[in-house]
């Protein structure tokens, strides 16, 4: 077989010998830096681990030279290069906030210590508004009413005057929340005639209401009047004790006495 190429002068050979030494050249001095800047990549990448691990506040960080390689975060610092020039890395310190102050609440007032002025012996206080009728059975129906408060009635069948003075201190126990008690008694103690008894009894019993309750009101009623021809419908046929509306009057003016007051 013939050969189609055709041959080479001396020239043409000379010459591209030079232009692939010359590429050979310059791909040795590209090798070279390349090697040189791995050296020094690796040789930083050390020198930042070894720095990491021993970082204090007072050591220096170590000299890196300029390149684009990434590299890793402390968690804890961060180095970035100074402003303006490429000089040595230094360190940022990490912003702490302030911890609020504890706010501590502004002491408590003074104990205020009330002395009570209240005087037992003043007359009817607004509180005491309830009342208590005490008697013997003339007053077992009846039913008086306060404007404000309640009207309690302790009826004592048979009871005289001093019996009804031996039931005071039970009835006026919690004194203080009764304003006003109304004593009917005596009926019992008509029959004996004894005026000058009845009135030292009378007079023991007055005493006994205002020794166990100074500031209740006394309000003495009866005896009644016994029956009288023409007042029928005001008396039952014993003709001593008071009927259905005997009973009924004797209330009304018992509640009148008693809101006068």
């Amino acid at each position: 077989m013939a050969n189609l190429c055709p041959p080479l002068s001396a020239g043409e050979d000379t010459f591209e010998l030079e232009a692939v030494e010359k590429q050979i050249q310059e791909l040795l001095v590209r090798q070279t830096e390349l090697r040189e800047r791995r050296a020094a990549l690796e040789s930083s990448r050390v020198s930042i681990q070894r720095d990491t691990n021993t970082l204090t506040t007072s050591t220096p960080c170590a000299s890196l030279p300029r390149s684009r390689a990434p590299w890793t975060r402390s968690s804890q610092v961060s180095f970035t290069p100074a402003p303006g020039h490429h000089g040595p890395w230094v360190q940022q310190q990490r912003k702490t906030r302030a911890r609020p102050q504890p706010r501590t609440s502004p002491p408590p007032p003074p104990t205020v210590f009330e002395i009570s002025t209240r005087n037992r012996f003043v007359p009817l206080r607004e509180t005491e508004r309830d009342a208590v009728i005490v008697g013997d059975s003339i007053v077992r129906y009846v039913r008086a009413t306060l404007a404000e408060g309640k009207v309690h009635t302790h009826c004592f069948p048979g009871a005289r005057v001093l019996d009804v003075s031996a039931q005071i201190p039970a009835i006026l126990k919690d004194g203080e929340t009764v304003g006003a008690i109304v004593l009917h008694a005596g009926v019992n103690d008509t029959k004996l005639r004894q005026t000058e008894v009845l009135k030292r009894d009378f007079s023991s019993l007055i005493e006994t209401v205002r020794s166990t309750s100074p500031a209740t009101r006394i309000v003495v009623s009866g005896p009644l009047p016994t029956y009288r021809r023409g007042h029928e419908r005001l008396f039952r046929a014993d003709g001593l004790h008071p009927s259905r509306v005997g009973a009924e009057l004797l209330s009304d003016n018992i509640s009148r006495t008693l809101r006068s007051i």
